[in-house]
Formats: structure tokens, sequence, C-alpha cells
């Protein structure tokens, strides 16, 4: 292979390794910062920014350029297989890693920057300047587009956060080594041991870093968490967590608490039986998410119910719910139950391409923190509900805080107004949660003629735990608001207007 050649493969695999670099970074400030749109937007961007002030600095860098080059790609080996290790630990021991995660975001795009001039000047001596630019370029933009089909086809769902990053260290490094050994002669004698030396050091910090990678973030996680971490995985869609205290667990989604098994009955009671006891006789039931399995075990509460139908994204969620020890045992089988159907997709769109009908809609979804949830509580997708619900039908929504996110709170309450909904926000106080919200939906119906049927149902022969009539009177009425500002008005949250989401990121959620 000539050297040409050889500094265009470098240039692939630099090209490849850094588009899933941004992706991983993303992907972790994602997960550990929140705001998608936001965090995949400035990582990108600030990537790209750092890949330019790197251009930049590698005027200044003269003298053997080759050997510099092969220091720059063994740097960016170490640096991309770690990018995880670091974001981890650093969020265990200090909380809040935003300086670490956009530090190594610029460090990476600085390196890549520094590569892409001087190979370049490298291989100016073989090509003539207009087909040198093009080809040097043209490679880089391909291995980007294979980095990109790796990281969404088998990184991110096979290897996760935790091995990705060693796979893109891998491919720079053994490309770096390639490139000594097929230029070998033309390196000055003086800095052969050198090389030898980094090879052999590089080669044992990836290795000992791939081997116990898993345990330095099971670690880091353990610390993130107060509790004993029992189960913990990224899948495509999300990382999901188990703790357990004592005899307690918890659930957690990226990082944020979805039930706890404390005191889930106060969450999935209200979310589920208000819903059914406004119905004469349901038979058909909506659920989107819930894959945990606690609102499909309130539902299969009542005879009536012939088939429930809960359409959740993550298909590893809904096997955990189907199998996994302690989820079985708090939603008591349910998602085993024949009465029930799983389907794993996009809630949107499958409901856009389904032409089914339903007693009730129940929307057991994690809070709407993101553009992506905020779809899935949009006014596009409540008149969806609206018109593949029966002429009584009822819908209700888990809406976050009424105290925490007031006005995200509103913001849903609204949006399903306008999608044709008579609308009674509930809530209550979940002992680990705080003060929670639900809002309920009928299509015919006043307001106060709903919340009256609501105070008076006593919910004979279900099984309850903690809900009951006078329950249900507290959980209609609310008192004046807490905060000034909740009163002010809000937007509807539509597809083309996502507002939701910033309502709910600038809650008060510094008080929770």
């Amino acid at each position: 292979m000539s050297k040409s050649n050889i500094l265009k493969l470098a240039l692939f695999a630099t090209g490849l390794s850094g588009i899933v670099a941004e992706y991983v970074l993303s992907t972790l400030a994602t997960y550990f910062l929140g705001d998608s749109v936001f965090q995949w937007t400035m990582i990108v961007s600030i990537m790209l920014f750092s890949m330019g002030l790197g251009s930049r600095i590698s005027r200044y860098i003269s003298g053997d350029l080759l050997q510099r080059f092969i220091y720059i790609e063994f740097t960016l080996s170490l640096l991309t297989a770690f990018v995880s290790v670091i974001t981890y630990l650093s969020s265990a021991y200090y909380g809040d890693n935003t300086v670490i995660i956009y530090g190594m975001s610029i460090l990476v795009g600085l390196l890549i920057g520094m590569e892409i001039p001087i190979v370049m000047r490298l291989n100016d001596e073989h090509e003539e300047l207009k087909i040198n630019v093009s080809s040097v370029m043209e490679k880089d933009y391909y291995g980007s587009l294979l980095g990109g089909v790796f990281f969404a086809f088998i990184g991110l769902p096979y290897l996760g956060l935790t091995y990705t990053p060693f796979i893109l260290g891998s491919i720079n490094f053994l490309v770096a080594c390639l490139l000594i050994y097929v230029l070998w002669r033309s390196i000055d004698t003086k800095y052969r041991s050198r090389l030898i030396g980094l090879i052999a050091g590089v080669i044992l910090i990836i290795s000992a870093g791939a081997i116990w990678a898993k345990s330095i973030i099971d670690f880091g996680e353990e610390l993130r968490y107060k509790d004993r971490v029992v189960f913990s995985e990224q899948t495509k869609y999300q990382r999901i967590v188990i703790t357990q205290s004592k005899e307690a667990h918890w659930l957690f989604i990226n990082g944020n608490q979805q039930l706890s098994s404390i005191d889930e009955i106060m969450y999935h009671e209200p979310l589920v039986h208000p819903v059914m006891g406004l119905l004469k006789n349901p038979k058909h039931i909506l659920v989107m998410g819930g894959g945990d399995g606690g609102a499909v075990r309130e539902i299969v509460k009542y005879p009536s119910v012939e088939k429930i139908t809960l359409v959740d994204l993550d298909p590893r969620m809904t096997e955990l719910g189907q199998s996994q020890d302690w989820l079985v045992s708090m939603n008591q089988n349910s998602l085993n139950d024949p009465k029930v159907e799983i389907i794993n997709a996009d809630g949107f769109t499958w409901l856009e391409a389904n032409d089914q009908y339903y007693d009730a809609v129940i929307i057991d979804l994690p809070d709407p923190k993101t553009v992506e949830l905020g779809r899935l509580y949009s006014y596009e997708f409540y008149q969806l509900c609206h018109n593949h619900l029966r002429p009584n039908g009822v819908i209700t929504t888990q809406a976050g805080s009424p105290y925490y996110a007031a006005r995200a709170f509103n913001c849903i309450d609204q949006t399903m107004t306008e999608a044709g909904f008579t609308t009674v926000p509930l809530h209550n106080q979940v002992v680990t949660l705080g003060e929670w919200g639900w809002v309920l939906g009928v299509k015919d119906g006043e307001k106060s003629a709903v919340k009256r049927a609501l105070q008076s149902l006593s919910f004979e022969g279900i099984a309850t735990e903690w809900l009951n009539t006078e329950a249900m009177t507290l959980m209609t009425s609310f008192g004046k608001k807490v905060f000034p500002d909740d009163d002010k008005p809000v937007e509807t949250n539509r597809i083309h207007n996502p507002v939701l989401y910033k309502y709910y990121l600038k809650g008060k959620w510094d008080l929770y």
C-alpha cells in the first residue's frame, strides 16, 4: 500500500471515529444533561468549530509531520476510547459534568481538525493540489457516513455507550499502526524505539479500559444512585436502571425515576381507575407507554375488558416487564395476560396507521422533557387519540407535577382541550415523586358534570389498595396557585411549535 493511500485510509478512519464520537458525546450529554435538541445541536456545533480551530493550529505544526500525525492519532485513539468512562466517573464524583462532556468535545474536535491539514501536507508530494484536497476530504466524508451507519445500527443497539468508544479508539489506533508499518523505513531511527513504546502503552491502556469498562461504568452508576444498582442496560432508545434498597425497588429511565415499589400504587391507581370508573362497559383499552406493566395490572381488574393493546417504543422495556423478577412481581404478571397485546413501535406513527377504536386511551409516558417525547403530548397526537376513541371514550395522561412544573402541566391541559376534549386535571401526593398530576379528558360532557362524576366514583368490586371515593374528591380539587407565575398564559404544544419541553425544563425542579 502506498503512502498516499495509507494516509487517506487514516482520514477515512478519522472521519468514521470522529462522527461516532460526536454521536456518543451527544447521547451522553442528553442522558446526563437533558434537552436532546439543545445538546445534540451544541455538541455537534462545538466539535465542528473545534475542528476549524484545530485546522488553524495545524499551520504552526512543522518539522517531522508524519511523527506528529502519529502522535495525534494515538492521542485521539485514547480520548475517544475513554469518553464514556470519563463521563460516568465525573458524574458520580462531581455531579454536573457539563464541563467534562463539552471539554472532551472540544479536544476531539481540535485533534480531528489538526489531522486533516497535516494529511494534505503529507500527501502533497504525491498528488497535485486539486486532487489532493478533494481526495482527502472525500475519504473523510465517506468515513463519516460509515460511522453514522455503524452508530445507528450496531454501536448503540448492540455495543452501547460502554464498548462503542473502545471500537472507535481501536480503529484509529490500528490505522496509525498500519501507517507506521508501511512507512517504517522512512521513520527516523531515533524515533522508532519511542514509537514501539507508545504502541505498547496504547495497547495496554485501551485493552485494560475495554476489559474494565463495564465495571468502571457500573461503579460510576452505583455512586450516581443512592441505592444498589441491581440492573442496568443501555438500549437503542434509553438507559434502564433498577436499584434496590432492602425490600424496595426503583425504576429509572435515563437517570429519571419512573416508579418506586414504595408508592407506585399512588401513581398507577390514579392513572387508571378514574378513567375506567367513568366507562360503563369498557372492552378495548389502549395503553401508550407503560412498559413496566403497572397500568395494565390495574386495567385487568375490570372483568368487562376483553383486550388491552400496549404500545411501547422500547422492546427491552416490555421484555423486562414480562420477565424481570421485581417488575413481574410488581405488575402481577399482567403483561403475560392473554388479553394483552404488546406492540413495540413509535406511538404517534403507529396510531396514525391504525384503524382501531378504543373505549379509553391511557398514556403512561416519561415526562415531556425532550422534543421527541413532546410529540406524544402534542395537539396533533391528542387529535389522533380523539379520532380513535368511541363516542363516550375517555383519555388520561400523566402530566408531570402541577407544582414543580405548573406551566408544563397547564400546557398539557390546554393542548388536550384544544384537541376537542373536556378536561379535568387530577393530582396526588406520591411519596417518592412529590405532588404529581394527570389530565383526564372526555369526548362528550361538561367539565362540572365530569368532575362531579369523578368525585362520586366508589370502585366497589375493584381491588384498589389506596384509591377510594374520598381520595377522588381530593384528587380533583386544587387550591390557589402556589407561585405567582403559575397562572401565566401558555401556548398549545404543537409538533411545529414544541413549547411543552421548554415549560418543563424551566420548572422549579430545584425544589424537588
